[in-house]
């Protein structure tokens, strides 16, 4: 029964804490502690992205005028700024970047039957990144341009539920093809991705782990055509060949056969040039996996508006990269709670409706219009969709 328990305490319940406990313990982050424990100031910091603080001294104040219900809530005593900044600062961040990650493996386990809206049996991953602007003279270590300092989120998108299963995060400085090295390709995988990542050599690496990848052509590719096969033009594909590439350098850095698909967009009159080692797919099927490219593109506009990642509640390495990966945490474990209790509602509904409930004393389900507060099912439900408005 979750009588007396008050929304947020009902909403920590989902998360794994014993697992929590292990990488706390690995990475020493309670020790010499004696307030505000690592578990805490996860608690703390979720509830700060769940409501949308906009400081540190928004958070003290917010649940200092709840002090009755804080220890209900998971904290032994008050939350102080001071206690709190100093946490983000020498907390490693590594142990919410572990605990994001098991939750990750959580939510793609539920997600895992979700339609693509292909007929498709390989998983397929989108992967891009997105700049968060910094001041230089506050983040010095964020090197991005000599006036400007910045972070870049890396990220692997799983497109069955848009759950990102990879994650890393540098300064502005580093290229995204390089991120391909970070990577263990899967095989069978689908690897979607923008032209920022054509790197012959490091494409051929997927390749040759048994990966397919789909990615646009750059305009200055050299090579020459080997066979053509037949196309139906009225589906926008105006032709697909079997390539092989000429160039000294690419040559030597993928020596196989590519695909090259030329498509033109009936909506956009645009005409775009995908290439690919995936060599059985109908054309068609190649274009509309680049298309679904785009959520990766809606995720990275969906968590900057409605998760604090753009305004920082600490300046250094180890306070960025804490918020960050707590605000990923608090993104899968919303998606997890909405395919656990069976909610037929958007991301952005569940948090809105949390951002002013978190502190009320009833069940989780009745918080939410249109649920059935008596069900405890977990089925599956493929109509999903975490960006619906």
């Amino acid at each position: 029964m979750n009588t007396g328990k008050t929304l947020f305490a009902q909403l920590m319940d989902f998360l794994p804490w014993t697992t929590f406990a292990r990488y706390v313990a690995r990475y020493g982050g309670d020790k010499g502690v004696r307030a505000l424990t690592c578990a805490e100031q996860f608690r703390v910091m979720a509830f700060a992205q769940l409501t949308y603080r906009e400081s540190l001294r928004d958070i003290e104040v917010c649940l200092t005028a709840q002090d009755a219900k804080l220890y209900h809530m998971g904290f032994r005593e008050p939350i102080r700024r001071s206690t709190l900044a100093d946490a983000n600062e020498s907390r490693d961040w590594r142990i919410h970047a572990d605990f994001a990650q098991r939750l990750i493996g959580q939510a793609r386990t539920l997600y895992a039957g979700e339609d693509l809206g292909l007929e498709l049996t390989n998983t397929v991953y989108a992967l891009d990144s997105t700049t968060i602007d910094l001041c230089l003279s506050v983040f010095p270590w964020a090197l991005f341009r000599t006036t400007k300092a910045a972070v870049k989120m890396h990220t692997l998108l799983d497109l069955r539920g848009n759950i990102p299963s990879f994650i890393h995060v540098s300064n502005g400085k580093l290229h995204d093809v390089h991120v391909l090295d970070l990577l263990v390709p899967e095989p069978g995988a689908i690897y979607v991705m923008d032209r920022g990542y054509v790197d012959f050599a490091r494409l051929h690496t997927l390749h040759l782990a048994g990966a397919f990848f789909v990615t646009r052509a750059k305009s200055n590719t050299n090579f020459h055509r080997v066979y053509s096969a037949k196309t139906n033009r009225s589906t926008g594909v105006i032709c697909d060949q079997t390539i092989a590439l000429d160039g000294f350098y690419t040559k030597q850095g993928y020596p196989a056969q590519l695909r090259r698909v030329r498509f033109k967009d009936p909506e956009t009159d645009k005409t775009l040039i995908f290439l690919t080692n995936q060599m059985t797919f109908p054309a068609a099927t190649i274009c509309a996996l680049y298309k679904n490219r785009w959520h990766v593109e809606l995720f990275f506009k969906w968590i900057k508006q409605h998760l604090r990642i753009k305004r920082f509640f600490g300046t250094s390495e180890n306070a960025v990269k804490t918020q960050i990966w707590i605000a990923v945490s608090v993104y899968v474990l919303v998606a997890i709670v909405k395919k656990r209790l069976n909610l037929d509602a958007s991301l952005y509904t569940l948090l809105q409706i949390l951002s002013v409930t978190l502190f009320e004393k009833m069940p989780l389900q009745q918080a939410f219009p249109g649920s059935d507060s008596s069900s405890e099912s977990t089925t599956i439900n493929n109509q999903l969709n975490l960006f619906a408005f």
